[in-house]
């Protein structure tokens, strides 16, 4: 995880453990007494207080009752599962196949209207081919060892990515040029994802630049992500998807994109390096 993306989880995590310690000094009780009236040992009303332990939802509900506020269980419970919805593991997302997770994104992929994709590792999955996507992602299966639902996956992948084209969106897209060269399939799949990439430069709605191996860098590679709008930031780490919302971080990240794309080429000079990187596959 990053540094940006951990703060910003614990943060979550941490205020939620300053609420359960309000809580129980307003009701005049001691962690001790917390433990005791809960049934636990005392260094678990420690550690949830310092946010050392995320609290289960029993755990929550034990803490309200014993400290005699019924009345805030279910803000906390819901304060609780917005702090663990930043941080999800892909195993426990994935657990029974990728499909429900891409399927699940639809609603957030309708209604937003400017997408700032950065990749640095594949193509934009908004700009994937049913092939490139579906070894990815059975790739991906595999890696996790969840059930390998790659080719299902991919149409629903391909289903949710249909706003490049319908509605009123706009696409700012971002690739690291090395991603043009990784050699995710077969020369015959990788050919037609690169011919894709040419084709959706034409798209009115898509911007789609390429920065090249050979700039001056002014910012380093990072972990891929994608800003909605300005109001959420999802990060993709080797375990896991950060949903970032709080405006400070979400601004970090559009500082990024902002100096990540100043380096990219764009038009003439991005259709070059991806023609390029196909002739490598012929």
């Amino acid at each position: 995880m990053s540094a940006s993306s951990s703060s910003a989880v614990q943060e979550a995590r941490r205020a939620l453990a300053v609420r359960l310690r309000e809580m129980r000094r307003a009701s005049g009780l001691t962690t001790g007494e917390v433990a005791a009236r809960c049934g636990w040992h005392k260094s678990k009303t420690s550690r949830l207080e310092n946010a050392r332990t995320p609290p289960s939802d029993s755990d929550i509900r034990a803490w309200c009752a014993a400290c005699g506020a019924l009345d805030q269980v279910e803000d906390l419970l819901a304060a609780a599962r917005t702090a663990e919805s930043m941080y999800a593991e892909w195993r426990r997302l994935h657990r029974s196949g990728i499909r429900h997770h891409q399927e699940a994104a639809v609603p957030l992929y309708e209604r937003t209207r400017l997408f700032r994709v950065y990749c640095s590792n594949v193509v934009p999955g908004l700009l994937q081919t049913h092939a490139y996507a579906a070894a990815l992602l059975s790739a991906i299966n595999r890696f996790q060892g969840t059930p390998d639902d790659g080719c299902e996956a991919a149409g629903a992948r391909l289903s949710r990515s249909r706003v490049i084209r319908e509605g009123r969106h706009r696409f700012l897209l971002l690739v690291e040029e090395a991603v043009l060269r990784y050699r995710l399939t077969g020369p015959g799949p990788m050919t037609a994802q690169l011919d894709f990439l040419l084709e959706a430069m034409a798209f009115p709605a898509v911007s789609l630049g390429v920065i090249p191996v050979s700039a001056r860098r002014s910012m380093w590679p990072l972990e891929t992500f994608m800003v909605f709008d300005e109001e959420r930031v999802q990060v993709e780490t080797l375990s896991a998807e950060i949903n970032i919302t709080a405006p400070g971080e979400v601004s970090v990240y559009l500082r990024a994109f902002d100096q990540l794309q100043r380096m990219a080429v764009y038009g003439d000079a991005a259709r070059r390096l991806v023609l390029g990187a196909r002739a490598t596959f012929e």
